[in-house]
């Protein structure tokens, strides 16, 4: 190819690359003024929507159109997003190939003989428009491009006007730890479970006293004791699977038919009960305060309340978040000795069984533009926290008895709002989180990776499963995955039915969901083929347990589903609770606790 073949080739390449990087550019800065110009988490619509749906509760068409035009605003927005960093990074290559092919034009022009005198002025001022015209594109183009990587500021507009506080990573308060019950040693899982079937009175918070040397020594909770009781969000080990027997299968809210006792809930919150021996824990949080309420699970009778105040780091001003989640959506944990809860605002705290405080400290206000809601999970001395927010995702392993870290890691993983669950895998266990877009496995002791697996997207909401040694995850606009979590590698995958927001759970070699249209479904565990699907006509948040040979899963207007184990869809009842329920229940021999709305429910035979 002769030197004028190649001017030619980049002058018409530079053109071509000049054109795309201006549309691109056009495109991509119309769309940061748009998104600039519009809140992504609101809507005049929508909250015209809302306000009609509170002066018209039971108006299921006007439910399923907020729905809806929810879903609709969500997709659109986090649509939005990808397509400007798209763009963005397409413009970026561009320009690349449009400043390389202008540098080798005017490097070839350049030896090309030396115009005529009376020419030289026309080519002067060519050349001097030429330069203008470059610079101009040039900043259009730099301008295109900050609006495309800047372009996640709205989201960072929901928090405008809250003060929050540094990130305060080793700031602890510590009180004296009295002597902890003893726990009866533990007692191994058999060999089939161990594939996963498996007056009132305020205790105040004192000022601090002085430290004690080290924590007192205390026999943590076997596998036997941890299978009596109900110690965390969806149960042992966050699985979705109880082990108790003779649970109720029928009960009627509004006629009182086998409702033991019905109290009000002392303060709102989406956290669900969490039970130990005769207690019942649950949180409660506004703008104001947040606490922890423990309850007897027999009478309901309120025995202790505390606030987590005085907190070191914590913000002055809570961040905002939606109604939804609010700043009580995480559910505590407890392992008998102490109860340990975290809020909206990156304060944890520990309580004694009696109530009285043992530690506190801020994690740092977690940047999460609906709210932070991934539950707590404790083993033996380790207190393990999911914190994924817009910065990254990132998880802690905290000291039961201090709260100093045990370790803390980052990981290439966005803001999500499951929560961990512990898999006993080559009789090891492993912390298995589920977010986007990864799934992994964690050595509890080092917090060191294991395993990972990249198959989610979007929100991810529901919590992972394991049984039957595999591990499950799914969300909606993503898909639903087995892993085998010896090898990290997917055993099968399918996106027909998604949960949004509720977790999957594992029994008897299937997998059960529950969806926001409405949908129960099971699937083979170990091909992921669809055994049986059942329509109830209301979404679903709350998750699917097993409990006594049976699965519990409850609609957001209260109606409690009761399905056999089985290949075939077998409903044994359906029970209404006459309130909406967005938690989890929690079990015990022969009750069920359910928080609804308004008031906290146990139920029995």
């Amino acid at each position: 190819m002769d030197i004028n073949e190649k001017i030619k080739t980049a002058r018409h390449t530079s053109t071509v690359a000049g054109a795309f990087c201006l549309v691109i550019s056009l495109l991509l800065i119309l769309n940061y003024w748009q998104m600039q110009a519009v809140d992504p988490l609101g809507g005049t619509a929508l909250e015209t929507l809302v306000q009609r749906l509170a002066m018209e509760p039971g108006n299921e068409q006007l439910q399923k159109e907020i729905r809806e035009l929810d879903l609709l605003a969500r997709k659109a927005y986090f649509t939005s997003i990808w397509q400007v960093r798209t763009g963005g990074y397409l413009l970026l290559f561009a320009s690349m190939i449009l400043v390389t092919a202008l540098r080798v034009y005017y490097s070839l022009t350049a030896k090309i003989n030396k115009p005529p005198e009376e020419e030289e002025d026309q080519v002067s001022g060519r050349a001097l428009s030429q330069k203008w015209i470059m610079a101009g594109t040039g900043m259009f183009i730099m301008a295109a491009l900050v609006a495309a990587f800047t372009v996640s500021d709205p989201v960072e507009k929901y928090f405008a006007g809250t003060a929050t506080a540094p990130e305060v990573k080793q700031t602890i308060e510590q009180i004296t730890v009295s002597d902890a019950p003893s726990a009866p040693p533990s007692v191994p899982l058999d060999a089939d479970e161990s594939a996963g079937e498996d007056p009132v009175t305020e205790v105040p918070a004192t000022a601090p006293a002085e430290p004690a040397p080290g924590p007192a020594p205390a026999l943590f909770p076997g596998e036997s004791d941890i299978r009596q009781n109900h110690n965390a969000f969806r149960g042992p080990w966050g699985n979705g699977v109880v082990y108790h027997t003779n649970v109720p299968v029928e009960w009627d809210g509004e006629s009182g038919r086998n409702i033991l006792w019905e109290v009000p809930v002392p303060m709102h919150a989406y956290s669900s009960p969490v039970i130990w021996d005769d207690k019942l824990f649950i949180t409660g949080a506004d703008e104001q305060e947040r606490k922890v309420f423990c309850f007897d699970r027999h009478t309901g009778v309120l025995l202790w309340e505390n606030s987590a105040t005085s907190i070191p780091g914590s913000p002055a001003i809570p961040p905002r978040t939606t109604d939804d989640t609010g700043l009580g959506a995480p559910s505590v944990t407890t392992d008998g000795i102490g109860v340990y809860a975290v809020f909206g605002t990156g304060d944890i705290i520990a309580f004694g069984m009696d109530g009285a405080r043992l530690w506190a400290r801020n994690l740092g206000v977690p940047d999460n533009h609906y709210g932070h809601s991934s539950s707590l999970l404790s083993h033996g001395e380790k207190l393990f926290v999911q914190y994924d927010d817009n910065r990254s995702g990132r998880i802690f392993c905290l000291n039961v008895h201090t709260g100093e870290t045990i370790w803390d890691i980052s990981r290439p993983s966005r803001i999500s709002w499951a929560s961990p669950v512990l898999a006993l895998v080559d009789n090891r266990y492993q912390l298995v989180v589920s977010g986007n877009p990864i799934i992994a496995g964690y050595d509890i002791e080092s917090g060191n990776e294991l395993w990972s697996v990249e198959a989610m997207s979007g929100e991810v909401g529901p919590s992972p499963a394991f049984g039957g040694g595999l591990v499950y995850a799914a969300n909606e606009y993503a898909k639903m995955v087995a892993i085998d979590p010896g090898s990290g590698s997917i055993v099968w995958e399918d996106n027909y039915y998604l949960p949004e927001v509720s977790s999957p759970t594992y029994s008897g070699g299937l997998l059960f969901i529950s969806t926001t249209y409405a949908l129960v479904a099971c699937f083979d565990a170990k091909t992921g083929e669809l055994m049986w699907e059942y329509d109830t006509g209301d979404i679903f948040y709350s998750s699917p347990i097993v409990a006594d040979g049976r699965v519990y899963v409850t609609d957001i207007r209260g109606d409690t589903y009761i399905f056999e184990i089985d290949r075939e869809p077998k409903l044994a009842a359906t029970n209404s609770l006459g309130e909406g329920v967005y938690t989890v229940p929690a079990f015990a021999d022969g009750r069920i606790y359910i928080r609804g709305e308004k008031n906290l429910y146990c139920i029995g035979n």
